[in-house]
């Protein structure tokens, strides 16, 4: 309550934020009436191809644990793994009612994905190839988390541009206040830009880095410990800044942490295991046997 009133007494003092609205933005990108594209489609698509072209540029690289058609089955599993998983996952931790009207859970145009699930699906996906291909699964897992944080900053950037899953209202004069439709008057943070810059900007600059830069590759565990430790942190930061799911307002309140909040836990636990066993344990030979072609 606090936090409104200071919001109001911050606009009656004269500092009028932006408005969503007059950036011009719409979700939807192409609009030929017989079809529409939204840009939170393309940001999906864009993350999968650039992640797909990446790791091909990786798994060139000496000593690489997988060859290229392992690379075409991951990605086709892992595409699977981050619709189905972040739709089940969204229902599961967000929607439960969705789990009750199951025919609903096929309405992906209506929103609903969640990042857990997605992460889950993914991993299930890895493991899958992995076993089929007997690759090594954490290596695999390492160089797959090279890709990920470019997917994250498009979606988070698509998020913005459809004015959905903004801030909390805030009594902040910083430029870039601004109000959202559906979200009231009040001057919101547009927690959209904040995820995009720690969990896809920034995250993605040190994977990029440690993977070109470092011998961190050659250090099982220490590429994926370290996204998972630095999305888990990113998004625990900006969860307070993020308004929370209105069906889980009262979750929030109650437990003092949001819903997304308490997932990034257990994400922090497995990333500081896995850089643990990546800098304990000897890094292996520049002159590792490759992934059979």
């Amino acid at each position: 309550m606090l936090s409104l009133s200071a919001a109001a007494a911050a606009i009656s003092a004269g500092h009028v934020p932006l408005h969503w609205e007059d950036l011009g933005l719409s979700p939807i990108a192409l609009d030929l009436g017989f079809f529409t594209l939204k840009w939170y489609s393309l940001a999906y698509l864009a993350g999968i191809v650039l992640g797909y072209w990446h790791l091909g540029r990786m798994i060139r690289q000496p000593g690489a644990p997988m060859a290229q058609r392992h690379a075409d089955d991951v990605f086709f599993y892992a595409t699977l793994g981050i619709i189905l998983g972040g739709r089940l996952g969204y229902a599961a931790f967000y929607a439960p009612e969705l789990l009750t009207h199951p025919q609903n859970l096929l309405k992906l145009w209506e929103g609903g994905m969640s990042f857990h699930g997605g992460l889950i699906g993914t991993v299930l996906a890895i493991a899958w190839v992995s076993w089929r291909g007997q690759i090594d699964f954490v290596r695999a897992c390492d160089y797959i988390s090279v890709c990920v944080p470019t997917g994250l900053l498009f979606g988070r950037c698509a998020n913005f541009v459809n004015g959905e899953l903004w801030g909390r209202v805030t009594d902040s004069t910083m430029p870039w206040i601004m109000t959202f439709p559906g979200g009231g008057p009040l001057p919101r943070h547009p927690s959209q830009l904040y995820e995009a810059v720690l969990e896809g900007l920034l995250l993605a600059v040190i994977m990029f880095l440690m993977f070109w830069r470092t011998r961190a590759r050659w250090r099982p565990g220490l590429l994926v410990g370290t996204f998972t430790l630095g999305y888990a942190l990113g998004r625990f930061t900006v969860e307070f800044y993020r308004e929370p799911d209105a069906q889980l307002l009262e979750f929030a309140r109650a437990t003092g942490l949001s819903m997304g909040q308490w997932l990034t836990v257990p994400m922090m636990a497995v990333g500081l295991f896995f850089m643990a066993r990546g800098l304990i344990r000897p890094p292996l030979s520049v002159s590792v046997k490759p992934a059979a072609r």
